[in-house]
């Protein structure tokens, strides 16, 4: 029992848990004070904080986004595409300045797994995002060397600033090397997404998902409809996927048929 209230406490106490609280709050005192409205559009406000940071959620919209999708039996290919997923970017390293984020991590453990089983190239995708930042792909590229993947089977793409341009710029090296068969590397949420893109510049790949978040065996518990930053993390992470699927049906019913 102390165990369950030590949890609660902290949901409530930490980020979002604090700000629901103080809406919460905010709703009693409005209520009092005979402002209704404004007490209703609080209480409204800290409900949907709290259904949109609770595992639950996150766990229902990512679901849908893995949904269907499998790791192959034996994948074989002749050139694994990595798609950048981030990098904290000038931090120190044991060698040099960089690392990848938490969720490119699990990307490149995939590709370097997958490399030693089959001995092909990695090619690394993923430039410079934002002005002032580095480029994502030199930073994977260092990691890839110090993990023990020999630097002839490194390409580096270090033009792309999304999944789009993933795609585009990838298929340009591909069709310089005369890659055929590309195994395409991304975290299991953003697959999707990118199979669209890489369909749509014309380029036939093979998924091998990373970082498989749900499954169906997973039971829900109290714990999961307690609000946590990570949930609304990835509840945030759920919604950019699917504007972004919105975005590409819409733009490929704008597209005439030529460039699809």
């Amino acid at each position: 029992m102390l165990f369950i209230l030590k949890k609660c406490i902290s949901a409530v106490l930490l980020p979002p848990g604090m700000f629901i609280l103080i809406l919460l709050i905010a709703a009693w005192w409005l209520r009092r004070t005979r402002r209704s409205f404004a007490a209703c559009y609080c209480l409204l406000l800290a409900l949907l904080i709290w259904v949109l940071s609770t595992a639950v959620m996150a766990g229902a919209l990512i679901s849908r986004l893995e949904q269907g999708l499998a790791i192959p039996f034996r994948p074989q290919g002749d050139v694994i595409v990595l798609l950048g997923g981030g990098v904290i970017d000038k931090v120190p390293d044991l060698t040099g300045s960089g690392a990848p984020s938490d969720g490119m991590m699990t990307r490149m453990v995939t590709a370097i797994r997958l490399q030693r089983q089959l001995d092909v190239p990695i090619l690394v995708s993923g430039g410079v995002v934002y002005a002032g930042r580095s480029a994502e792909s030199p930073v994977v590229r260092r990691f890839l060397l110090d993990l023990g993947v020999p630097a002839r089977q490194i390409l580096v793409e270090d033009k792309s600033r999304d999944t789009v341009e993933n795609a585009r710029f990838c298929k340009v090296l591909l069709q310089q090397h005369h890659f055929r068969q590309p195994l395409l590397v991304t975290s299991a949420f953003h697959m999707r997404r990118s199979l669209a893109a890489f369909r749509r510049e014309g380029i036939a790949v093979t998924a091998v998902p990373a970082s498989f978040s749900t499954t169906p065996e997973r039971t829900t518990i109290w714990a999961d409809l307690l609000p946590e930053a990570a949930a609304l993390h990835e509840t945030a992470t759920a919604l950019r996927e699917y504007l972004g699927l919105l975005y590409n049906h819409f733009s490929e019913k704008r597209s005439p048929p030529g460039i699809r």
